[in-house]
């Protein structure tokens, strides 16, 4: 039966799942949403045999449906290969009783890796099931990750060109300098002097425009999206959510059946809500624990069903989770509210108009799943250099806030229940943060000399993705105001 997409805003048409990649976002600003989301019918016990790609292709086919057995086969098998750096993808490694899900593998060492290896495969492969003519422009805005994952992933795909937008003062220097020295004649970069919530609205914004696209479609070029708010990134994510449960099964930590609880560290929300749509087809997972740093919006909405992000913005040493606006939980208010798109879609418009939203009593009640917290800076330092010495096991920031909120829980509740961790970044991407957590005494020390020390302490080689940025010249250096961002994007397009 096939699984169509409505937009979160609208109910008057459905798309394909090969449409709904191709726009990414809805024409009335509204995020994609399956119709209904498709179970999981098959015996839990039959994915602890599955490798990754195959667990892939199960989740996957159930949710993107227009797509042939052959062509989504060949866009898994294009995404999971050598250019991860373990052949498992996402190795499940246990720490102190907890799993840490590594999904940091891929050729940029973030779990942005995950769904952004097959997503330049997806939208390719839609396009020409769309009869596309036009070039694809992929326009994405990152607080980090996505940025260089998301070029990683595109760069010389033919058809396509990609243009990100990043706080030119809101990265860490690894991960800016991976994006300033992306290869690729389609690969674009742009600074902006603002934040991550300037740089996601300015991206938004163009989507919705629709004289831009008139101008656009006249030369020959149409917008789509890799942020994660395109449904073609949600739906990968789900897959390491089932891949875990099966590798714990595999390995005898978890009978069949036993339910589990998942901790995600997250901003823009999309990766607890893949574990969320894991949970709708059927996984047995538990509670889903949402680990905030200190723009610990996320934390007051649910603790008092009122989203707010009229607050001060603030820096952390977990960038990637420096945002205020969670654009996927768009996605979540939806379900909550009966699937009613008017209901939502006045929600919304307080949080454009007002940056604000109070949810109902009954649809806090459809929340009863989900805790969270979260973890200052101390806190976030305090998990790492525990973990450290206690199990030698280095994590980087975002794990740790992760592991910080999930300390909490414990305490707070008592609940023992067999729990995963997504970690979503290797400790290489933050290396400053990472090692000034364990001591003190590494701060002296040059980027690159972290690198090599974190690598000697943690007893891990240097993964290729740091080695290839060592002496890489710089190659995008242009830093811009945000409401500068349209025009830029014509000059580079020459539009």
């Amino acid at each position: 039966m096939q699984v169509l997409y409505r937009s979160t805003r609208g109910t008057d048409k459905a798309y394909t799942a090969s449409e709904a990649i191709l726009k990414g976002l809805s024409e009335d600003g509204g995020l994609f949403v399956p119709d209904r989301i498709p179970k999981l019918d098959l015996p839990l016990s039959a994915l602890a045999g599955m490798t990754y790609q195959e667990t892939a292709y199960e989740v996957m086919r159930r949710f993107l449906t227009d797509f042939t057995a052959e062509e989504l086969k060949q866009c898994i098998e294009n995404a999971y290969d050598e250019k991860f750096d373990t052949p498992k993808i996402a190795p499940l490694v246990e720490k102190n009783g907890t799993f840490y899900l590594e999904l940091f593998h891929g050729a940029t060492i973030a779990f942005k890796d995950m769904a952004l290896s097959i997503l330049p495969h997806l939208l390719t492969t839609a396009a020409k099931k769309n009869q596309v003519k036009n070039e694809i422009v992929i326009l994405t805005a990152t607080s980090g990750d996505t940025g260089k994952a998301a070029m990683a992933g595109f760069a010389d795909v033919p058809g396509t060109r990609i243009i990100v937008f990043y706080p030119k003062n809101g990265v860490s220097p690894i991960q800016e300098k991976q994006m300033v020295t992306q290869k690729g004649k389609n690969t674009y970069v742009v600074g902006i002097t603002g934040n991550f919530d300037d740089a996601q609205t300015g991206v938004k914004k163009m989507f919705n425009d629709k004289e831009l696209a008139a101008q656009l479609d006249a030369a020959g070029f149409q917008f789509s999206s890799a942020n994660s708010i395109n449904i073609g990134r949600l739906v990968p994510q789900v897959v390491y959510y089932v891949y875990a449960y099966g590798k714990l099964l595999a390995e005898g930590k978890i009978h069949e059946g036993e339910k589990i609880n998942v901790v995600v560290p997250t901003g823009n929300f999309g990766n607890i809500l893949a574990a969320y749509y894991a949970k709708l087809m059927g996984l047995p997972l538990g509670k889903f624990i949402c680990a905030s740093n200190e723009n610990k919006v996320l934390y007051d909405f649910f603790s008092t069903g009122c989203y707010d992000r009229n607050r001060a913005f603030m820096l952390t040493n977990s960038p990637s989770m420096d945002i205020l606006i969670s654009s996927n939980l768009e996605r979540l208010i939806y379900r909550i509210a009966g699937n009613d798109p008017e209901k939502n879609s006045r929600l919304m418009e307080g949080l454009a108009k007002d940056g604000k939203y109070e949810i109902t009593d009954e649809m806090k009640q459809n929340l009863q799943e989900f805790y969270g917290n979260y973890a200052t800076e101390e806190e976030t330092a305090g998990a790492i250099r525990r973990l450290y010495e206690e199990t030698g096991y280095v994590m980087d920031t975002h794990t740790a806030v992760a592991e910080a909120v999930y300390e909490k829980y414990r305490q707070e509740t008592k609940d023992e229940t067999k729990t995963v961790i997504a970690s979503t970044a290797s400790p290489f991407k933050f290396t400053r943060s990472v090692m000034n957590s364990i001591d003190g005494k590494y701060d002296a020390l040059s980027d690159f000399e972290l690198v090599d020390q974190l690598s000697r302490i943690a007893g891990v080689r240097v993964p290729k993705a740091i080695e290839e940025i060592r002496t890489a010249p710089v190659l995008h250096d242009r830093v811009i105001a945000a409401e500068e961002m349209p025009q830029a994007v014509k000059e580079i397009l020459g539009v």
